[in-house]
């Protein structure tokens, strides 16, 4: 099966396409990008090493790699600049998304074809490609808190030296500073996390705090997060590839989940071949679910603002 990235010259995409590549499992990786000489090096260097990984076709181009597409990955952004307000972003991050939405469409997508929205705001332009595409609304999803999720557990396994595979733990609703940790059901190798040796509420808070600051740390270090974003995506795309039915927290227009109506954000979902097959509502501790409402709350105003923008 074939998975096209666009903005597959960037750090994020260039990185989703590796960590793809090193996953063996998709037929076909077609970085799309404006900048094509970007794009077409990134591809030749990961062609480069499949003779160590899988045999995979790698590629670079534009829109024309659209129509043979399974699945669409879009992580094609602007980054802020200097004394840029935070809406000002959206506003041009949201004018470049719509129009590769319409480029996408131009370029005639398949009605079976899964898009996995990246690019930030997540759930915003979520809710939008759902929205424009013509697409069944479970066949787009964004990354949303998936991120998030990986990078908490593996902070909670850092703090109590365990290993990072056997931590469970989610964070749903808004990938932004109204995340909500979903502490009600996280285990450590099936024990559960509240009370396992050395937990204490002094330390959740500790970890809670710096993954919502994670990225930032990242960018402030290195300039920009990619590797574990790449990881993150391959999760999603190789859980539809695979049909693996996975329970993963990505964004989706909501219907009435948890009371949460005609809002983009993450609750958990299983992610197939179907695509976003079906959500989950689990039981949660009461502050945890006011926290997933108030995300919803959170992001509706620039949810409207953003609608209005794009005339919708």
């Amino acid at each position: 099966m074939k998975v096209s990235i666009i903005g597959g010259g960037g750090l994020v995409g260039s990185c989703a396409g590796f960590a793809l590549q090193c996953g063996g499992i998709a037929q076909e990786i077609a970085l799309v990008d404006v900048n094509a000489d970007l794009a077409a090096g990134h591809a030749l260097d990961i062609m480069h090493g499949s003779p160590s990984v899988a045999d995979q076709v790698i590629t670079s181009g534009s829109y024309e790699h659209i129509p043979s597409s399974d699945v669409i990955c879009i992580t094609a952004g602007l980054r802020r600049k200097p004394d840029e307000s935070r809406l000002d972003l959206i506003n041009r991050n949201t004018d470049l998304f719509v129009e590769i939405l319409r480029n996408v469409k131009a370029a005639g997508l398949k009605q079976s074809a899964k898009v996995l929205v990246v690019s930030n705001p997540v759930d915003i332009l979520t809710y939008v490609a759902a929205k424009s595409l013509g697409l069944p609304e479970d066949h787009v999803m964004g990354l949303g808190t998936q991120l998030d999720t990986i990078r908490f557990c593996s902070l909670i396994a850092e703090q109590l030296k365990v290993p990072a595979t056997q931590t469970r733990a989610l964070i749903l609703g808004e990938h932004g500073d109204s995340m909500v940790p979903i502490w009600s059901s996280a285990t450590i190798g099936s024990l559960p996390l509240e009370k396992y040796p050395g937990w204490n509420l002094n330390l959740a808070n500790q970890i809670f705090t710096r993954t919502k600051k994670s990225g930032a740390e990242v960018i402030s270090k290195k300039g920009g997060a990619g590797f574990a974003v790449g990881i993150a995506i391959r999760d999603v795309i190789e859980s539809i590839l695979l049909d693996q039915r996975r329970i993963l927290p990505v964004s989706t227009v909501q219907t009435g989940c948890y009371g949460i109506r005609d809002v983009a954000l993450s609750v958990p979902t299983v992610v197939s071949r179907c695509g976003a097959k079906q959500k989950l509502e689990i039981e949660l501790w009461p502050k945890e679910l006011q926290g997933l409402r108030s995300s919803a709350a959170a992001l509706r105003p620039t949810l409207d603002a953003v609608l209005k923008r794009v005339g919708m």
